[in-house]
């Protein structure tokens, strides 16, 4: 029988210790870059997305951020407003707003990334191509399935 049916919740709770820690260990290196800017993690994440699909609308934003509507359109005001995102007419519904990083945001971007890349890499470097897989997996099904749909939706994108 599959030992993994077996976990212990003495190991279940070692394993939500360390995500708590590893989470902290993966945001303290952009956190410090955002608070150079009076960014908080909204703003990272919003240019993460709009990074990752340039042209992104507005509503598509707002469902995978799983935000408020006021909530974003602050993050996305001081963006806009501080020169790091453009936000252009849709080309086929005028009502859209499409998303687009500017030069000064893609850079600060990069420097985001930079630094949660750097500390990606050496982890998987260190754990193998097989725990990287199992990572994978395990992080899917952590999720919930509202999540699950977000993200089969920007990956169909």
């Amino acid at each position: 029988m599959d030992a993994m049916l077996f976990l212990t919740d003495d190991q279940l709770l070692q394993g939500i210790e360390l995500m708590y820690f590893a989470y902290k260990g993966f945001t303290s290196d952009p956190d410090r870059i955002l608070q150079n800017y009076a960014y908080g993690r909204a703003h990272h994440r919003a240019i993460h997305f709009i990074n990752r699909h340039k042209g992104l609308k507005v509503n598509d934003l707002l469902d995978i951020l799983g935000i408020t509507k006021q909530s974003l359109n602050r993050v996305l005001r001081q963006l806009i407003d501080d020169g790091l995102v453009d936000s252009r007419v849709g080309s086929k519904d005028k009502r859209e707003r499409n998303l687009y990083l500017t030069d000064k945001g893609t850079a600060l971007e990069r420097e985001l990334s930079d630094a949660q890349r750097k500390r990606m890499r050496a982890a998987y470097r260190a754990a193998g191509p097989e725990a990287v897989q199992g990572f994978r997996m395990v992080l899917e099904n952590i999720m919930d399935g509202e999540t699950k749909q977000r993200l089969q939706r920007i990956k169909d994108s």
